[in-house]
């Protein structure tokens, strides 16, 4: 599956969103990882979200919002719930399709209209990378980690969709490492 840079940056920074959830994160993590301004500002520079000025908490409680209808996103039972979920939030964030080049980027779609809010930001370019996944007929690829103690979103980009946890090398490991000492346990006993 070929995913343009910018939409790929955009998948990205939605998986990340929603795992910023206190309920999509492994046991060992605590609480929200976006409770406050200061979190939202994190989340903004590590994100090189462009046009972002100054962050309040009617930013915060907006973010947080839109954190929400992505997770019910990736939670869809089906193509058609997943449609209808992003084309509300893509409407509601009132998108306005530009060209541009910025930052060292090569000629990209924003979606967002000038002087958006980040929320706004988020819901219009995020919400349109997770619809071109729709259309191109691989909203399964939203998944979340089948780890029974984890629960994070990804994007299964694997060439045959048999991803199954959000990181192999955590996730992954630490279940097949499980799975061979219990095989030992019961042989051994």
């Amino acid at each position: 599956m070929l995913i343009p840079h910018d939409t790929r940056i955009a998948l990205d920074t939605v998986v990340d969103l929603v795992n910023t959830a206190p309920e999509s994160g492994t046991s060992d993590e605590t609480g929200d990882r976006l409770a406050s301004v200061e979190d939202l500002y994190g989340f903004v520079r590590d994100h090189n979200i462009s046009g972002v000025n100054a962050l309040g908490d009617p930013d915060l409680r907006a973010v947080l919002r839109v954190r929400s209808r992505f997770a019910d996103v990736f939670a869809a039972p089906d193509t058609r719930a997943a449609a209808d979920l992003i084309n509300r939030l893509v409407a509601a964030a009132g998108t306005t399709p530009q060209l541009t080049d910025h930052d060292g980027y090569d000629w990209h779609v924003h979606y967002f209209a000038p002087g958006a809010s980040v929320a706004d930001h988020l819901a219009a370019d995020c919400g349109m990378a997770l619809a071109f996944m729709v259309v191109a007929g691989e909203q399964e690829r939203l998944r979340r980690c089948e780890a029974p103690d984890c629960g994070h979103a990804f994007v299964d980009l694997s060439r045959n969709r048999s991803r199954r946890y959000c990181d192999s090398r955590t996730c992954g490991n630490r279940l097949h490492v499980a799975a061979y000492r219990a095989r030992r346990k019961e042989a051994a006993g």
